[in-house]
């Protein structure tokens, strides 16, 4: 399976299109091979657990439901969440490949380390 990276957490965590965690999921219970396709400029400083609100979107719930069912008494109470990005745990990818070679999910906060001076991540 072939995942693309909105970003590249410190921990090896991914940020990737709303819907990839139940691919990543499915994927690891099938014993299918997880790889990431992203550039180093994806890296990310951050870990999950800091500002994990900051890293996703909410857009219009129109793509889940559309408007004019909410005419249904069942449907008015049901309240839609549609997050833009998904939040996958490092334990689900297997590889990432970046513009320099391939990496396991726990080298990335090592790339951080050798390619972004510690200011550049006070930035964040």
């Amino acid at each position: 399976v072939l995942l693309p990276a909105h970003a590249v957490l410190a921990n090896g965590g991914l940020i990737a299109p709303s819907g990839s965690n139940m691919v990543a999921l499915a994927a690891k219970q099938n014993s299918v091979p997880v790889v990431t396709l992203a550039g180093m400029f994806k890296l990310c400083p951050m870990y999950p657990h800091e500002g994990q609100d900051t890293l996703n979107d909410l857009i219009s719930p129109s793509s889940v439901a559309d408007y004019s069912l909410m005419g249904d008494p069942v449907l008015s109470e049901v309240e839609f969440v549609n997050p833009v990005h998904d939040y996958i745990p490092p334990q689900l990818i297997d590889l990432y490949v970046t513009n320099i070679g391939g990496f396991q999910p726990s080298y990335i906060y090592r790339l951080l380390a050798e390619y972004y001076h510690s200011d550049d991540w006070e930035a964040f």
